[in-house]
């Protein structure tokens, strides 16, 4: 579905004293996201905010229903009487949400949700600000505001205060500010209230606005919609699919933590990766495999102000490490420690808890991390549209980064998709150390030092030998997960993606049909066939799939590979997003929201697999 399609969304209404009033929609993911590189929020298809931590991404949630669905879940709710369908979608190229909701009799109000970001006095504007704008578009229908804020992931609740145009929601942490011209007694009561005007809600920060409340939202909408306008201008589009991409590629950069140039993997935690699974894990971190690929999406794109961001991130981690270990993923405030913790008191996304705060993998030993490192930076040693290129001093760090990868290439590892209970030498640890390498003899020529090409290339060339003898599983007829293993695994489908190996090599056309005859349910494609900790997985892993019709349409498949693009496109909400894990069989969407990887994978599709412009124009 066109993430400029506006969607549908209705349910029977329930009493609620002498008004009527519609329940709230059930947990889905059917979502949309807003924000602006500092925060984010997910607005459900009724307009109401159902998460958004404060003031950053890995923050105390002050919104969380989406995780509890008891009475006890907070939210931001606008909700219309006698509610009958909904309408949203975003504005054109921009991260503003519309919604409509409509009553029985055809009255209607839209509800317009941003977070503000533009350029102003030198610097990126984003405030810890939500604004949301509600109008009437047809008669004057009831509507009902419910603001409800909780702190401590939900166990404490705010001491309220009011002045005459805001409300303050004062917590042992964080304060926060709803500066309003809409009624306070009515916002303080949940009494409904018909609407004839424009009304503007500002939450954010504990502080007085400069100017009016109208006109500081209007001004705020205004210069959000053409700071994303501008933005997408710039883009460097496919000829098909332009919308999915524009949509993906704002997706991707609202996941940019600017502050520190962090990329989360995803907003949420704990959205299980099936029904019942078990599978809830905390992605509010920055995983340095996951940002490789984001950045890399953008990069072909020419959108490389990401890139440069998250390389300040990124030097900070090679530094901190020194020459050592580098863990798979920080926070995005370069954390180390990231304890897992498990929450009783709230049910968790649908009651399929449990619900997990922090994420046990940063322990872990993934030594894919190191090519990852090496890949994320290459560019800004060859690329001279940017302002700040890399040079000697950054090939240097760059080196010790590839000396671990050389030192760990061939030892056992949690690989990529941290397995708890099991360690082995994963084929795609090898390979990233491979590209490790690989890259650092590229980064030498380019800065003429042919000694220093001629190691690091030498060290790949050993790798490249090794890895093809060691993952070939003649049994299988196809490259394995782990060396000497005979399990297959998605995985090894990015040995084109990082150039190891020529796509129509036999050995790569038979593994790329081994996998779909053993991991593939239809168009879906599951990671690995092997039983994890928790079992066999159930559901297909979204950027599994996009390898595959990358693979494909490398082997000379591209129509195969574009049947399954429409299938995958089709399986994205109805404002164009994806999780983590799409249902084979209900096609239901799963795993936390909106995913990178998945996000990544639509561009890298369309990139591939569109007619060149040339062909049209």
């Amino acid at each position: 579905m066109s993430s400029l399609s506006p969607s549908s969304s209705s349910a029977s209404a329930s009493v609620d004293g002498a008004s009527t009033f519609a329940a709230p929609a059930p947990p889905s993911l059917s979502l949309g996201v807003i924000g602006n590189c500092a925060f984010s929020a997910l607005v459900d298809a009724r307009a109401r905010i159902v998460w958004c931590c404060l003031p950053r991404f890995d923050a105390d949630p002050v919104f969380n229903a989406l995780l509890d669905p008891s009475e006890n879940g907070s939210s931001f709710a606008i909700e219309i009487e006698n509610f009958s369908h909904s309408k949203q979608w975003y504005e054109r190229n921009t991260a503003v949400l519309r919604t409509q909701l409509f009553d029985t009799s055809g009255q209607a109000v839209e509800i317009t949700d941003f977070a503000p970001r533009f350029y102003r006095r030198s610097r990126f504007f984003r405030p810890m600000t939500l604004v949301r704008r509600v109008r009437p578009i047809q008669g004057a229908p009831r509507i009902r505001v419910s603001l409800d804020i909780r702190y401590d992931w939900g166990r404490s609740q705010p001491v309220v205060t009011q002045g005459s145009n805001h409300l303050r929601y004062v917590g042992d942490a964080l304060t926060l500010r709803l500066n309003t011209d809409a009624p306070i007694a009515h916002l303080l009561s949940r009494q409904p209230f018909v609407l004839t005007r424009e009304h503007n809600f500002l939450l954010g920060a504990d502080e007085s606005l400069a100017d009016g409340i109208a006109d500081t939202a209007r001004l705020f909408e205004e210069e959000t919609l053409a700071y994303w306008r501008k933005w997408s201008q710039r883009l460097h589009l496919p000829l098909e699919w332009q919308e999915a991409v524009i949509r993906a590629a704002i997706t991707l950069k609202l996941s940019l933590f600017e502050d520190t140039g962090a990329i989360v993997a995803a907003m949420t935690t704990s959205i299980p990766e099936a029904p019942n699974s078990g599978r809830t894990w905390d992605y509010r971190f920055c995983w340095l495999r996951d940002a490789f690929f984001v950045v890399r999406a953008l990069n072909s794109l020419s959108e490389v102000g990401t890139m440069e961001d998250y390389l300040r991130w990124l030097s900070n981690v090679v530094v901190q490490a020194g020459g050592g270990h580098i863990q798979p993923l920080y926070g995005i405030g370069l954390e180390r420690e990231l304890p897992e913790a498990t929450y009783g008191h709230m049910g968790g996304y649908r009651n399929m808890g449990p619900v997990r705060v922090g994420n046990q993998a940063q322990e872990h030993f993934q030594h894919d991390v190191y090519g990852n490192v090496v890949l994320g930076a290459a560019q800004a040693f060859h690329d001279h549209r940017l302002l700040h290129r890399a040079g000697e001093a950054e090939f240097l760090r760059l080196e010790a980064v590839g000396e671990q990868a050389v030192r760990t290439y061939d030892q056992p590892d949690a690989g990529m998709w941290e397995l708890r209970t099991r360690a082995r030498v994963h084929t795609s640890s090898a390979l990233m150390c491979w590209a490790a390498c690989d890259r650092l003899g590229k980064i030498a020529l380019t800065l003429k030092q042919p000694a220093r090409a001629t190691y690091w290339h030498d060290h790949a060339k050993v790798m490249r030998e090794r890895i093809l003898r060691e993952s070939w599983s003649e049994e299988r007829q196809a490259f394995a997960e782990s060396f000497g293993g005979r399990d297959l695994d998605a995985s090894v489908l990015l040995m084109i993606e990082v150039g190891f190996i020529d796509p129509k090599d036999a050995r790569f056309v038979a593994t790329v049909d081994a996998l779909e005859k053993h991991l593939c349910d239809g168009p879906y494609m599951r990671r690995y066939e092997a039983p994890d900790d928790f079992g066999k997985p159930e559901t297909a892993f979204n950027i599994c799939t996009f390898w595959r019709i990358d693979a494909l349409a490398r082997i000379g498949r591209k129509e195969q590979a574009r049947e399954i693009f429409e299938t995958m496109l089709a399986a994205r909400n109805h404002v164009g997003l994806l999780s983590e894990d799409t249902h084979p069989v209900t096609g239901e969407m799963w795993g936390n929201f909106p995913q990178t990887y998945s996000m990544v994978g639509i561009i890298n599709a369309a990139v591939r697999l569109s007619a060149p412009w040339d062909s049209q124009v």
